[in-house]
C-alpha cells in the first residue's frame, strides 16, 4: 500500500511525456496570440520594427511620383539667398508656385514672429484666399512649463481627443497668421529608439482637432476621393514609406525663385515648401535613413493619402488573425513531426517555418500596420529552445550519444581521417612534402580602378570563385585569399602522394575558368583577363599559427616563398602558369615545357623554370 501511495505521489508530481507533448506546442500557440494582443513598449515591439523597417527598405520603390513636388530651400539656394529669408521672399515664392499652376502650397516652415510687414500681410492674404496651407507644430510630451509659441489656427471643434493624439503644448506662427483656414501640424514623436514610423494625423489641443501637414493639404486643394475611405485615421498612423527618397521630383526653391523652374514641373502638383539644410532644417531618423529630412515624411505621408483616396493603396488583411492562424499551423505541425522525427529535421522544418513566416510577413506588412511581425517567430523559437530539446531527449538513450550525433553533422571526411591517424593533435605544425599554388589577376588594379564599386565587388567575387572552386575540387587546402588572389597548398592536413598532380590539374581547370569569364566579360564590353599562378613543391612546415586570439592553418616554407616569386614572374612570360623544379620532380601525369634558367626575386641562385604542356 505504502509502494502504491508513493507510485500515485509520483505520477501527480511529474507531468507525462505525452502531456508536454501537447502542452508546449499550445503554450507556443499562446505566445504568439499574445504578441498580437495591444500593450505598452517591449523587446518584442522593438522585434517588431527592426524586421518592418527591413520589409520597408526592400519594399520601397523609386517609381517617379508625379503627383508631389518637393521645393528645398537647400545649401545652393541659400548660397544666392541667405537665409534668414524676408516674408516678401517666402511670398514670392509661394506666389510663383501657384503662378505656375500648382494645385496646392503647403509650407513646412513655422513663422514664430512678425516680420516685414509688407511680407506678412502678402503671406496672409496668400494663406486667407489661395491654395495655401501653412504649418504649426504640437509637442506631445507633457513638460513642467508646457511649449506656448505663437498662436494655433485652423482646425475643428472637438469635445473629447477620441480618434486624435492628445498635444500638450504647440509652436505656431504669430497672431497675424491665425486666420488662415488650412494649417497642418508637423510636430511627431519618434519610436523609443529614436526612428519617426508614425505621424498624428489627427491632433487634440484644448478642444480643436488639428490635421497634420499632409492631411490639411488634401483638405485644401485635394480632390474629391475616387473610392468610399473605410480605414480610420486614429492617433499616430504609421508611414509606409511606400517609396524611396529618389522617388520625389525635387526642385530648389533658388532655381523657382531665380525663374530656373520649368512651369510644367509645377503645374497640377500639390507641392511641399521646407529645407534639407542641416543649417536650418529638420532631421529624423526614418526607416529609409538616419538622417533623411522631415520634409519628406511628410511627403510619404501625402502619396499615402492620394494613395487610398486614388484606390490604389493595398487592401486592408486582417494581419493578426493570420499571423495566429499560422502559428496554429506551425505549433499543430510541430505536434507531429517531433516525436517521429530527428531533432535536425525539426530544426529545419522550424527554420523553413520562420522563413515562410518572414516571407508571408513581408507581403502582409503592407496590408496592415498593426500586427506583431515577431509574434509567430517568437512561437516558433519557443518550439525551437524547448520542444525540440524536450523530444530529442526523450529520443536519445543517454547523454554519451549527444557527441556521436554532432559528429556525423560537423566532422565530415577530413575530421574523421585526422582522427583515425591517431595524432594527438592533427593540426598542430609539423613538417611535410606539399605543393603550393599561389594565384592573382594580373593588373587588378588597372580593372578595377574604372568601374564603380559595385560592379568591382562582383568582378573579384566571380574570378575567386574561378580560382577556389579547382582548388576545392582537387582536395585542396584553401590557405588565404589574398585580395584578387589565392594561397592554397596539397599534402596538409592529410599527407597526398599525388600533391603535385592534383595541384596541376586545379590549375589546369583554373585556365579554363578565367578563360571562360574572360570571354563574358568581352562581350560584355569588358577588359579580358589573366590569371598569374606560381607552383612549387617541397618540404614545409604546416600546422595552426597564430595566437590566443585568432590563428590560422597554413604553410610556411621555402617552397612556398617559391611559389609566390613564381606567381610574380609569370608577368615576365607569355605563359600563365609557371612551375618550379620540385613540382616537375614530384608529379607523374603531367607534361612540361622548359622555360630555362632564371634567377628569381630575393633568390641568390637561378633555377629552372616550366610551364605546363598544355598551358603552352
Amino acid at each position: 500500500m505504502a509502494g502504491t501511495l508513493s507510485t500515485v505521489r509520483v505520477n501527480l508530481r511529474l507531468p507525462s511525456a505525452s502531456f508536454l507533448h501537447l502542452t508546449i506546442p499550445l503554450a507556443a500557440l499562446l505566445l504568439a496570440a499574445w504578441a498580437q494582443l495591444p500593450r505598452g513598449p517591449s523587446a518584442l515591439d522593438a522585434a517588431d520594427e527592426w524586421l518592418r523597417d527591413r520589409f520597408v527598405v526592400a519594399q520601397a520603390v523609386d517609381t517617379l511620383e508625379t503627383r508631389i513636388l518637393v521645393v528645398d530651400i537647400d545649401e545652393t539656394s541659400l548660397a544666392a539667398h541667405p537665409w534668414p529669408w524676408s516674408r516678401e521672399r517666402l511670398a514670392e515664392l509661394v506666389e510663383t508656385l501657384l503662378g505656375d499652376g500648382a494645385r496646392g502650397v503647403a509650407l513646412d516652415i513655422i513663422q514664430g514672429e512678425p516680420g516685414d510687414p509688407g511680407g506678412d500681410a502678402r503671406l496672409a492674404v496668400l494663406a486667407q484666399q489661395g491654395p495655401v496651407v501653412l504649418a504649426q507644430v504640437f509637442d506631445y510630451e507633457q513638460r513642467p512649463q508646457p511649449l506656448r509659441f505663437g498662436q494655433p489656427a485652423g482646425g475643428s471643434k472637438a469635445g473629447t481627443a477620441a480618434g486624435a493624439a492628445a498635444a500638450y503644448g504647440y509652436m505656431a506662427n504669430h497672431a497675424g497668421l491665425a486666420a488662415a483656414p488650412h494649417v497642418g501640424n508637423i510636430g511627431v514623436l519618434p519610436d523609443p529608439d529614436g526612428v519617426l514610423r508614425r505621424v498624428p494625423m489627427y491632433t487634440w489641443f484644448e478642444g480643436r482637432r488639428y490635421p497634420t501637414l499632409a492631411r490639411a493639404l488634401l483638405d485644401c486643394c485635394g480632390e474629391p476621393p475616387k473610392v468610399a475611405q473605410t480605414a480610420r485615421e486614429d492617433g499616430f498612423v504609421r508611414v509606409p514609406f511606400t517609396r524611396s527618397l529618389d522617388a520625389y521630383l525635387v526642385a530648389k526653391a533658388g532655381d523657382v525663385l531665380d525663374g530656373r523652374v520649368d512651369p510644367s514641373l509645377v503645374a497640377g502638383r500639390l507641392v511641399l515648401i521646407g529645407s534639407s539644410s542641416l543649417s536650418i532644417g529638420d532631421r529624423v531618423a526614418s526607416p529609409l535613413g538616419r538622417n533623411s529630412a522631415g520634409l519628406l515624411v511628410h511627403a510619404a505621408m501625402l502619396t499615402t493619402l492620394l494613395d487610398r483616396d486614388s484606390g490604389l493603396a493595398p487592401a486592408p488583411w486582417p494581419g493578426r488573425l493570420l499571423a495566429v492562424l499560422f502559428a496554429a499551423a506551425v505549433a499543430a505541425l510541430a505536434s507531429l513531426t517531433f516525436a517521429r522525427l530527428s531533432a535536425a529535421f525539426n530544426v529545419l522544418m522550424l527554420g523553413a517555418a520562420a522563413l515562410a513566416w518572414l516571407a508571408l510577413a513581408y507581403g502582409l506588412s503592407a496590408h496592415d500596420a498593426h500586427f506583431s511581425v515577431s509574434g509567430p517567430l517568437l512561437a516558433i523559437l519557443f518550439l525551437l529552445a524547448v520542444g525540440v530539446p524536450f523530444h530529442w531527449q526523450l529520443a536519445q538513450s543517454g547523454s554519451r550519444r549527444l557527441l556521436d550525433t554532432m559528429r556525423r553533422y560537423v566532422a565530415g571526411e577530413v575530421v574523421d581521417e585526422l582522427l583515425r591517424s591517431g595524432l594527438k593533435d592533427p593540426l598542430a605544425p609539423r613538417s611535410l612534402q606539399v605543393t603550393t599554388l599561389i594565384a592573382d589577376m594580373q593588373g587588378y588594379t588597372t580593372q578595377v580602378e574604372s568601374l564603380p564599386v559595385e560592379e568591382a565587388a562582383r568582378l573579384t567575387t566571380d574570378f575567386l570563385d574561378c580560382l577556389t572552386r579547382p582548388v576545392l575540387e582537387q582536395r585542396g587546402t584553401l590557405d588565404k585569399y589574398t585580395g584578387d588572389g589565392l594561397v592554397a597548398f596539397w599534402g596538409a592536413p592529410i599527407p597526398n602522394d599525388e600533391h603535385a598532380d592534383l595541384a596541376l590539374d586545379a590549375a589546369a581547370h583554373i585556365l579554363r575558368e578565367v578563360t571562360m569569364l574572360s570571354r563574358a566579360r568581352v562581350r560584355a564590353g569588358g577588359q579580358p583577363l589573366r590569371v598569374r599562378i606560381g607552383i612549387e613543391s617541397g618540404p614545409a612546415m604546416v600546422g595552426d599559427y597564430g595566437t590566443a586570439f585568432r590563428s590560422i592553418y597554413t604553410a610556411v616554407g621555402d617552397s612556398v616563398n617559391t611559389a609566390s616569386r613564381l606567381e610574380q614572374a609569370a608577368r615576365d612570360f607569355p605563359y600563365d602558369v609557371i612551375i618550379g623544379e620540385g613540382t616537375v620532380a614530384y608529379a607523374r601525369r603531367h607534361r612540361f615545357i622548359s622555360l630555362g634558367q632564371h634567377t628569381l626575386r630575393g633568390k641568390e641562385h637561378p633555377m629552372q623554370l616550366y610551364t605546363l604542356e598544355a598551358a603552352a
